[in-house]
């Protein structure tokens, strides 16, 4: 068995690689941005965590000399840039110069398929400029190229998602029509952990890719038929990729840098070409009905192991999360209910812990959901990508514009992170608290703003606050 470094970790792809490559018996050491993150809530048999960042080469001398192959799944998708592919290129050559410190003989890559060079977006640019530095590094790179990915929390399978059951009628724009060639997450991760340290796949690039070939409607149709609902799609020329990337953010959960980047990429065929994988490592990979069957088994089960919007946004350059689990006093603006709590405790507790997603914040949901499309239309997540679970909640989880830092379930503790744009930083905190023989539900609304716009939008957002905060305090303790 091998020691093996996983980028992207806490990813939609890293976590599923991670889990897999332990259920193989290799030992894995995981690479995440925020120092105090997991991949898992729970300790792992032969899984070593590692805090660093690539974009700051100074935090990669955490990795360990004796690892023997890498995997390279991290990317900047998370905001549009003009120079996306020097970002990707910087990234990539820091981690190369780190590998080179070790005994590491192999590095595994995952890209997008790319069929026209000539023609590519900014994205699957950036995509190829990282092949190739990769395979400059003088270690045995394999370069695994895919089309859309289908699973529960992948963000192209969430599009899809979205629009087919909220719209039953799509005026599309005429990229609907490429081709594309799905595969289900479980098979990429197959691919991922069989090349692994194989010498036939050393110094190779392969498409990966299920059985079969659809156009980018077909895909809505089929699964439209899958979900028994009816559905038109009408195409019409006019739509270009940013006006469709505008479209897709107000209707879908992922947000805008990702529709814009894999809008962009989806005007060339993504059809797998290069298939000697198929020889070298033969495997049935699932049909987009059984890749389509397997997600809702495990959506109706809340068995969503990792989504796309797992990896977290923070960017500070020497990020804890401890920095954050501690929220600031000085310099802050607050809001704090004190509320007792009538009835059970554990029902309290639940309620905090059930909060957002499909629950709602138990007050005034339709301003919760205007703040959420003022965030999209700006650029942040907006409200709308839920939460993985309904009623568990781990650090790292994401709950619609929040991050969870702490999930202390016996104490009932829980803080939750501001991950939506605004002019300065937030903190939302839950606790229940014994006084007198009493309890009490305290939260409390913590934000630290950044400059005059800062106190502006605290001050401004006063009303709202008032009546919110106090609302779904009541609510969560049984007191409305």
């Amino acid at each position: 068995m091998a020691k093996v470094l996983v980028t992207g970790a806490t990813g939609f792809v890293g976590k599923r690689l991670i889990a897999h490559l332990l259920e193989k018996g290799h030992e894995v050491y995981a690479l995440c941005r925020i120092q105090g993150t997991q991949v898992f809530p729970e300790e792992r048999k032969n899984l070593h965590y590692l805090w660093g960042d690539l974009r700051s080469p100074e935090t990669l001398s955490v990795i360990p000399t004796e690892i023997e192959a890498a995997y390279y799944l991290v990317h900047s998708m998370t905001e549009i840039v003009s120079d996306l592919t020097q970002v990707e290129a910087e990234v990539a050559h820091h981690f190369v110069s780190a590998l080179k410190q070790t005994k590491a003989r192999h590095i595994i890559y995952l890209g997008g398929i790319i069929n026209d060079e000539k023609s590519l977006s900014m994205h699957l640019k950036s995509r190829l400029l990282v092949e190739e530095i990769l395979k400059d590094s003088g270690i045995s790179t394999t370069i695994l190229r895919a089309s859309i990915i289908i699973g529960a929390g992948s963000a192209s399978f969430e599009i899809i998602r979205d629009l087919t059951e909220k719209l039953p009628f799509m005026i599309a724009p005429k990229w609907v029509s490429t081709q594309c060639q799905p595969i289900a997450i479980r098979d990429v991760v197959f691919y991922l952990s069989e090349v692994l340290l194989r010498s036939d796949c050393l110094g190779k690039t392969f498409d990966i890719g299920g059985p079969d070939v659809f156009t980018f409607k077909q895909l809505l149709k089929d699964y439209a038929k899958f979900r028994n609902l009816k559905r038109v799609v009408l195409e019409v020329p006019v739509l270009t990729p940013r006006l469709s990337s505008y479209w897709l953010v107000l209707i879908t959960s992922v947000r805008y840098s990702l529709c814009y980047y894999l809008v962009e990429s989806m005007k060339v065929s993504s059809v797998c070409r290069l298939n000697e994988i198929r020889e070298l490592i033969p495997h049935q990979c699932l049909t987009y009905s059984e890749a389509l069957k397997i997600v809702f088994e495990k959506i109706s089960q809340n068995e969503v192991l990792s989504t796309w919007m797992d990896a977290w946004d923070i960017d500070d350059v020497d990020a804890s999360i401890q920095k954050f689990i501690q929220v600031p006093k000085e310099g802050c603006l607050s809001n704090e209910q004190r509320v007792l709590i009538k009835g059970d405790r554990e029902a309290a507790r639940e309620r905090i812990w059930r909060i957002g997603g499909d629950t709602g914040w138990y007050a005034l949901d339709w301003a919760w959901k205007v703040r959420g499309m003022i965030d999209k239309l700006v650029g942040g997540v907006g409200l709308n990508r839920g939460r993985r679970h309904p009623s568990e909640i781990e650090v790292g989880d994401a709950i619609d514009f929040w991050r969870v830092l702490r999930a202390d379930k016996e104490s009932a503790d829980l803080i939750l992170y501001a991950s939506m744009k605004l002019p300065g930083e937030a903190w939302l905190e839950f606790r229940i608290e014994e006084k007198d023989g009493k309890e009490f539900l305290v939260q409390t609304a913590t934000f630290r703003p950044r400059g005059i716009s800062g106190r502006f939008y605290w001050y401004s957002m006063l009303p709202f606050h008032y009546f919110i905060f106090g609302k779904m305090a009541r609510a969560i303790a049984g007191s409305k």
